[in-house]
């Protein structure tokens, strides 16, 4: 599975549980065991993936929140709230990947998941992100 269907695996993932009232790890079980969910299927990557932003929730949650200029976190999508969480947590504790690579691959799960334009909103708090993290490299 390449990484890019990997993060995109895990967004759904995510997406999926802020509309259940069940925790992760009852959706992350239906996922990886239902014949239907097999598209969806979560690797070793998404898992790390999202087992990162939940075990650093707060504090990517912060991070994000800091970016957001007059906006406030409860105007977010939803889809963009998971790409955002997703993305941030991984430049924040998982930097394996150049921030540009993880910030391009949000984009274009944005455009396929969000509407028109939350792409450039996505771009812009993330590039933010990074530049806290690592300055203008």
């Amino acid at each position: 599975m390449t990484r890019h269907k990997s993060r995109e695996n895990a967004f759904i993932a995510v997406f999926e549980a802020s509309f259940s009232a069940n925790d992760l790890d009852d959706i992350l079980a239906v996922t990886q065991e239902l014949p239907e969910y097999e598209e969806y299927m979560l690797d070793k990557f998404a898992l790390n993936l999202i087992k990162t932003y939940y075990d650093h929730a707060d504090e990517v949650n912060e991070m994000i929140q800091s970016k957001l200029k007059n906006w406030s976190s409860n105007r977010i999508s939803r889809v963009c709230s998971a790409i955002l969480r997703l993305s941030a947590a991984e430049m924040m504790f998982s930097p394996e990947d150049m921030d540009s690579v993880i910030i391009n691959e949000a984009v274009e799960i944005c455009k396929k998941f969000a509407g028109d334009n939350d792409y450039q909103f996505v771009n812009g708090v993330l590039g933010a992100v990074s530049k806290e993290l690592r300055g203008n490299k």
